[in-house]
């Protein structure tokens, strides 16, 4: 689709906000009229369907993006009415648009919905096949259940390339150990998962193959250099942004012959200097988790939030709704202080509605039932099971 290849900003005007919140007040995170600093940030929270606590977050933040985790799931038509209960509180948003609802549906071990749904081939499963076809339709079967489960993006594929062996935490997550093999995998996932209306997230820029240590629980430090990490691991990134893929996840790993003071999801230099203006990325840059140890560690609750959004984040990822509230009053803080530039947060707020307006959602286009049928469905079950033999 046309719009997919350039991710210009939204005028305000096309915004259609003149009348913004309507007797509703946000009390937490009010960036500006007609932006929130909830729109900067993806929450998770606890149980299978949002608290009033949760609803009181929502109302009050702006909160437009939420995350999903296996402890949201219980079966797929508890997930349906989940999310569909998230989206009924879109219209109170502060654009009206659509929320984005997310997981990390990759497939092997990082597959957040498994009872009920199609089981997934690992990455380096799909690698080994070395099929763009099959890893395109493998692709298209996982995004038709996330789709009609109410999920509009998947943090997959991972583009990293599996260079380090001792690798804990990639692993078989990646297509592969080459170059040339994981970017036409990365290229065919990323366009099956478009073919059914599901935005990928691509991962872990800038490169997350060659760590030996886990970012979930330290800060992992990489010393490839940077003509390799140009004409190896962001060759995969920049074809799958070629392929139409509008999000780009960072990674919290050292790099310090590059940047030696700031991890990839704090550093100006990777997410300003080489992803937006050497790879020309025009879509929206996401933090991987900030409440993982690689950043909680080594940076405060309310320094990392703003040094992410100075670094070039836009969306930053919390898997917890208390610390998404810490976050949004860190971010509104800042602003006040003059720490952060309301006009470069607009920006990025522009760059998340421009997806979110054209976002389509199932429940508008099938019932209930015929969505709960088509997830973990016969047809998808065999299918995927002969790609994968």
């Amino acid at each position: 689709m046309p719009w997919r290849e350039n991710l210009n900003l939204i005028p305000l005007a096309e915004l259609v906000l003149n009348d913004f919140r309507a007797g509703i007040g946000y009390t937490v995170g009010m960036l500006d009229a007609g932006y929130s600093a909830g729109e900067l940030v993806i929450m998770g929270f606890s149980g299978k369907s949002p608290s009033a606590e949760t609803l009181k977050t929502i109302r009050e933040t702006g909160v437009s993006q939420f995350i999903l985790f296996t402890h949201n799931y219980e079966s797929k038509e508890q997930l349906i009415a989940l999310t569909d209960e998230l989206q009924a509180r879109a219209p109170e948003s502060p654009s009206k648009f659509p929320f984005i609802v997310s997981a990390d549906q990759e497939g092997g071990r990082v597959q957040r919905f498994r009872e009920g749904f199609t089981r997934l081939p690992t990455a380096k499963r799909i690698g080994e096949i070395n099929s763009p076809n099959l890893a395109f339709e493998a692709a298209q079967i996982q995004a038709r259940e996330l789709f009609m489960a109410g999920i509009q993006l998947n943090y997959a594929p991972v583009c990293d390339i599996n260079t380090n062996p001792q690798n804990p935490v990639i692993g078989d997550r990646s297509f592969g150990d080459q170059e040339p093999l994981v970017t036409r995998m990365v290229s065919a996932s990323v366009r099956g998962l478009l073919s059914e209306n599901v935005e990928a997230c691509i991962k872990h820029f800038p490169g997350h193959g060659d760590t030996s240590l886990d970012s979930h629980f330290a800060l992992p430090t990489v010393t490839t250099p940077l003509e390799t990490l140009r004409k190896r691991e962001w060759v995969p990134f920049h074809r799958a942004m070629k392929s139409g893929c509008n999000f780009v996840m960072s990674a919290h790993i050292m790099l310090p012959q590059i940047d030696p003071d700031r991890p990839g999801t704090l550093s100006p230099t990777f997410l300003k200097k080489y992803l937006r203006q050497e790879l020309m990325f025009q879509g929206v840059v996401v933090s991987d988790d900030m409440e993982m140890h690689a950043i909680t560690k080594n940076f405060g609750a309310t320094e990392a939030p703003i040094l992410a959004l100075q670094a070039g984040c836009d969306l930053l990822c919390y898997r917890t709704e208390e610390q998404t509230r810490i976050a949004i009053e860190a971010i509104q803080k800042a602003i006040t202080d003059g720490a952060l530039d309301p006009t470069a947060l607009k920006h990025s707020i522009d760059r998340i509605r421009k997806v979110r307006a054209q976002l389509k959602l199932a429940k508008e286009m099938y019932s209930t039932t015929e969505r709960a049928a088509e997830i973990g469905s016969a047809r998808h079950g065999e299918r995927m099971a002969e790609i994968a033999s």
